[in-house]
């Protein structure tokens, strides 16, 4: 890399080095989320994470919802979690998972009490966690002990021509540091999934990569719906790519070079170093969600139109290398890498300064998405409940 800056973070009791230090109220369903809302006003800085689902759910919808909860509340960002949920044999379920991080956690159930009693006995676990994780000290770590992540939304022509090459050129630098990253939106590589199939390190992480494609295409072709308009969106088409093949195409570019070394189920933690494929929607929420469960701790969003995405626990980097969208949403984009476009800046200057950013980050600066307050958690469903 250019010039190494000294990088800190939060050392967790597995080892795991988080960049942020929330106390989380995790809802285990939709029932519960006022109750952890009514947490989180009592027991300010303190961080409620509601959602839609989690009632009447079963075989692997289910378990990816399990997943995605105790991927949630284990990841490193996260100091401590009070789980709340409507029945006791779920919230003990993610309470389980997640205590095996060795953090702090403990989850109350609101049957038999009413949502009254459990604001009341989880505020004062939340105000303890909350006091403990405020003496918690940032330590020097390295870049092979960060998890990254990266997906790109609202994308246009200048996306592949300008802020997934930088994202590409981080990638590679971070790899080569010993460091992990993930990247996913399944839909969003046809046409050029064989490009991802090649790169893969060997038959058994090829396979599974295909085999999650393969499934994915299947699942769509299957409504027999035309995704014009979902895929590429109507932003994407209002930026010039036409084709789902054009869009796949800035996709693979931020992927960068490296060998792809695993291929991950939805919100799977990966077991070892390098770049891994995740099979995830390309709907922003859903995608960011899942890559925070499986324990990214940045997430480096490249964008053309403009896109505001944001999440309650992975910070999120918005990367742009459109000059009309960085003038008019400015607010929202923490790089600005359009003179790639407009004055020749070299891909090696504009990837220094996002790694500068990204380093930033990681040391405690507040993303533009983190400063304006968008939180955007959304599990991902597979099909209709019981």
């Amino acid at each position: 890399m250019a010039e190494q800056r000294r990088l800190t973070g939060f050392r967790r009791q597995n080892g795991a080095v988080g960049t942020r230090n929330h106390v989380a109220i995790l809802p285990v369903d939709d029932l519960s989320n006022a109750a952890a809302e009514g947490i989180a006003s009592l027991v300010p800085g303190t961080l409620a994470l509601p959602h839609a689902f989690g009632r009447l759910q079963f075989g692997e919808d289910l378990e990816l919802t399990f997943r995605t909860l105790i991927g949630i509340g284990s990841n490193p960002n996260v100091a401590a979690v009070v789980v709340i949920g409507i029945e006791p044999n779920w919230t003990n379920r993610i309470v389980e998972g997640i205590a095996k991080t060795g953090k702090p956690v403990e989850g109350i159930s609101i049957e038999g009490r009413g949502d009254l009693k459990v604001v009341e006995q989880a505020a004062r676990i939340a105000q303890g966690y909350l006091q403990e994780a405020s003496e918690l000290q940032r330590e020097p770590v390295d870049r092979s002990e960060i998890m990254l992540t990266t997906k790109d939304g609202e994308s246009d022509t200048t996306t592949g021509l300008g802020s997934c090459r930088i994202t590409a050129y981080l990638s590679d630098k971070w790899v080569e540091a010993g460091g992990t990253m993930i990247f996913g939106e399944t839909s969003e590589l046809t046409g050029g999934e064989h490009l991802i199939a090649e790169r893969c390190v060997d038959d058994t992480v090829r396979s599974r990569f295909q085999e999650f494609y393969d499934g994915y295409i299947e699942m769509i072709e299957a409504t027999g719906a035309n995704l014009l308009g979902s895929q590429p969106t109507q932003g994407n088409i209002a930026g010039g790519l036409s084709t789902i093949e054009e869009k796949a195409m800035g996709n693979i570019v931020k992927t960068g070079t490296a060998p792809i070394v695993g291929a991950l189920a939805p919100a799977e933690a990966p077991t070892r170093a390098g770049l891994h494929f995740m099979d995830t929607s390309s709907a922003a929420a859903e995608c960011v969600t899942l890559m925070a469960a499986a324990g990214g701790v940045v997430n480096l969003f490249p964008t053309g139109q403009g896109n505001v995405i944001g999440n309650p626990v992975q910070p999120v980097v918005k990367i742009t290398a459109n000059p009309k969208t960085a003038a008019s949403m400015a607010d929202h984009m923490d790089v600005d890498c359009s003179d790639m476009l407009t004055r020749g800046r070299s891909v090696e200057e504009a990837g220094d300064e996002l790694i500068d950013i990204v380093e930033r980050t990681i040391n405690g600066r507040l993303t533009a998405a983190e400063s304006l307050g968008h939180r955007e958690f959304t599990i991902t469903k597979l099909y209709r409940s019981a």
